[in-house]
């Protein structure tokens, strides 16, 4: 079909970064760094970074909350976006990984930011409504994918109405239609990618840039 969207190869792919991409420094090596580890491709693409630090300038986003920090790509693009009084809350069980990411949170003059939550996701969002939380602007789900339904609906107490909710890994290298794949976290996905399909509490629409991501805005 001719309005499709266009299939990537490798010479295409490196055309959009060589003319789309306009990667900090700190970035490139950060991304660099992280692909030394064998968990590499848990990263989002730089083009996805790029793109969700667009959306937070867009929005005038002012506070948002990250579910899944991993090594800080994602954290440290949309900080960066950020004015300097904005602030990112990021979650994740990893003291290794989120090691590297306060490192390049510092490098990228970032840190003060960035409050960074030590503990399972679901006991921090908890925390967080407990606590009154309702404002955010944005939050971007990219944790495991057993609990994503979870995470969007704790997500959708903790924005404010008009806000994003950015949902990583939603194509799942494809595998989100390969009929003999019913691994837990595909299979998890596909139930994602149903319920927010038909959820009339959001706006949707399914972006094919990085690995799937989902934007939804809250009505």
């Amino acid at each position: 079909m001719s309005n499709q969207t266009l299939n990537l190869n490798n010479e295409l792919y490196q055309y959009v970064l060589d003319h789309g991409l306009r990667e900090p420094e700190v970035l490139t090596r950060l991304r660099a760094d992280t692909n030394r580890l064998s968990e590499a491709n848990m990263q989002i693409s730089p083009e996805q970074g790029q793109f969700m630090a667009l959306l937070v300038q867009l929005m005038g986003a002012r506070k948002i909350l990250e579910i899944g920090t991993f090594t800080g790509y994602s954290s440290t693009s949309m900080a960066l976006a950020l004015p300097d009084d904005g602030l990112i809350v990021c979650c994740d069980l990893s003291w290794s990984w989120t090691a590297m990411a306060r490192e390049y949170w510092q490098e990228a003059g970032v840190d003060n930011k960035i409050d960074l939550r030590l503990a399972p996701a679901l006991s921090t969002l908890n925390l967080l409504i407990d606590e009154g939380w309702d404002d955010f602007d944005i939050v971007f789900i990219d944790a495991d994918k057993d609990n994503y339904l979870n995470y969007y609906e704790s997500a959708l107490r903790l924005l404010r109405p008009g806000g994003l909710i950015m949902v990583d890994n939603v194509l799942w290298g494809g595998n989100v239609v390969n009929a003999e794949n019913h691994e837990p976290s595909t299979e998890a996905i596909r139930a994602f990618n149903r319920f927010v399909h038909q959820d009339d509490r959001v706006e949707i629409s399914l972006v094919p840039i990085g690995d799937g991501l989902s934007l939804l805005r809250k009505l």
